[in-house]
């Protein structure tokens, strides 16, 4: 007796369905308290933490900030075909094979949901539900189905199972629906209303007003403060953790005399001071956007530290956030250079994807030894004892922003019109600052045009008029510091401690 392909594409189809019900229902359970997880952010935090350094260095590579997007489309896409596995399993009459693969699926996903920092038991509960929505719709639909009552052309079951598919088909949007409206008021309902509540006190020494913005009547030039929603955001964690700012607390611990333990408004009332400082991501290639610059309040690091009075034994600030991350860097770099604890972001309070309620910033070195996000604990300990999130992962134990310069405009490969033109691009120096920068135009060096500077902590703004003759032409670009040093023209790669080499275009003029 033949069974019928068509039916046979219908239960895969069905077994599709069933997971994409079973995903939606353990997302929607996992809004109801915030003791329960989610079990796709738990799986894919946990791949992050256990992946190998060259497939994340590829991954990185290949999709940039869009990477955990993928991931997730990637673990999706893996759990719709198993259930589609499972169905077709069933239909064949192989109920203990379906039904084992639901139960492999249920129970690893619970499993990664443990592994997530201080998840309690109850954190598996949207894994429990997602794991028996799936394994019910199979079973009302598949589950009692004999695979000898399949006939090729059987006119009734193949009714039957496209209403069934229909049916499945509604509450997998309505679900998904449901889903999007869930996280949207658990991601960006209470949490953003009690953000909009904050007033931030003023800083105890305000840096001066900015001056005015030439990327106002620059074309293509980087604003010199990058807004909020344009800043770029590199992080480890699938979704943003969702943080309470009445019960967070921020604790400084380990090889301190004095342990301290903060909440939110303990941080505001102590003294706040503004810093303009330009970040950037080791993954930044030469001539890439994952940079920015920005006004930070927030209060001093070292006071903080100080206060906690740290052992002698003690080399490392290790910073770790409610996600899993942390980020360490040496005590002594606490010299001056204002780091802080930052509540606001040009002007605001910390937007959320940027680390709301506080997170760490220290001018000079790369995010991935300092800038932990979501900050929870500060922990005095040394680097032979414990490592940073990526230190582990082949990255570099300590992490200097190196000197870089950017053309902005125009891009490589671009027409530009013979006659008068403007190159214009920033360039960063930290700690030291820019002295000047160089266009280079077919071999030729020229100085180009500052714009203001802030501090030595900030990027600079520059441009350069040209007239431009008809043809191809080679534009680099590079930097000198304010010790005179010039910015290197050796090309490295990001990994293990941040790209360099000149930012070089090509263009043609006509």
């Amino acid at each position: 007796m033949s069974i019928d392909k068509a039916i046979h594409r219908q239960a895969f189809a069905l077994g599709v369905i069933s997971v994409a019900i079973g995903i939606f229902v353990g997302e929607l359970t996992s809004n109801l308290h915030s003791a329960w997880k989610s079990p796709v952010d738990s799986l894919g935090n946990w791949i992050i933490s256990v992946i190998p350094h060259s497939i994340e260095r590829l991954a990185i590579t290949l999709f940039r900030t869009h990477d955990k997007g993928f991931l997730v489309a990637t673990i999706l896409l893996v759990a719709l075909l198993l259930g589609g596995l499972a169905g077709d399993l069933l239909l064949r009459g192989k109920r203990k094979f379906g039904y084992t693969i639901v139960g492999l699926e249920t129970i690893f996903g619970a499993l990664t949901v443990l592994a997530r920092p201080h998840a309690g038991l109850t954190a598996i509960v949207p894994s429990l539900a997602s794991g028996l929505a799936i394994a019910l719709v199979l079973f009302v639909v598949l589950g009692r189905v004999k695979p000898q009552q399949i006939e090729v052309n059987a006119p009734v079951q193949l009714k039957s199972r496209r209403q069934v598919l229909k049916y499945a088909g509604g509450a997998s949007v309505l679900g998904g629906l449901m889903l999007v409206t869930g996280q949207s008021v658990k991601t960006h309902g209470l949490n953003v209303i009690k953000r909009l509540a904050i007033k931030l006190p003023a800083a105890t020494h305000p840096l001066p007003p900015l001056p005015a913005d030439p990327a106002t009547s620059i074309a293509g030039l980087s604003t010199l403060i990058t807004p909020n929603n344009q800043f770029y955001q590199i992080d480890t964690a699938i979704n943003a953790p969702i943080i309470d700012v009445d019960s967070w607390t921020l604790s400084i611990n380990g090889m301190v005399k004095n342990p301290i333990t903060l909440n939110y408004s303990d941080l505001l009332k102590r003294p706040l001071f503004e810093l303009d400082d330009t970040m950037s991501c080791v993954s930044n290639p030469v001539g890439g956007n994952l940079v920015g610059n920005a006004r930070w309040l927030g209060c001093r690091l070292d006071d903080l530290i100080r206060e906690a009075s740290p052992l002698s034994s003690a080399d490392q600030i290790l910073s770790s956030s409610g996600d899993g991350f942390g980020a360490g860097f040496p005590l002594n770099l606490l010299d001056g250079r204002d780091a802080m604890i930052a509540v606001g972001m040009n002007g605001q309070p910390l937007p959320i994807r940027h680390g709301f309620p506080a997170r760490v910033i220290v001018p000079g070195l790369y995010g991935y030894v300092s800038a932990t996000k979501w900050v929870t604990n500060i922990e005095l300990t040394r680097f032979d004892i414990k490592q940073g999130f990526w230190i582990s992962r082949g990255w570099s134990q300590l992490g200097p922003i190196k000197m870089e310069s950017r053309i902005d405009y125009p891009t490589d490969g671009a027409t530009v019109p013979a006659g008068k033109f403007r190159f214009a691009g920033v360039a960063w120096a930290p700690l030291s600052g820019i002295a000047s920068v160089q266009l280079g135009i077919d071999g030729v060096w020229k100085d180009a045009t500052l714009g203001p500077s802030l501090s030595g902590t900030t990027w600079r703004q520059w441009w350069f008029d040209w007239d431009t003759s008809h043809g191809n032409h080679q534009i680099e670009v590079r930097a000198v510091n304010k010790g005179g040093e010039v910015q290197t023209q050796a090309i490295a790669d990001v990994s293990p401690n941040g790209a360099s080499g000149w930012h070089t275009i090509h263009i043609s003029s006509k």
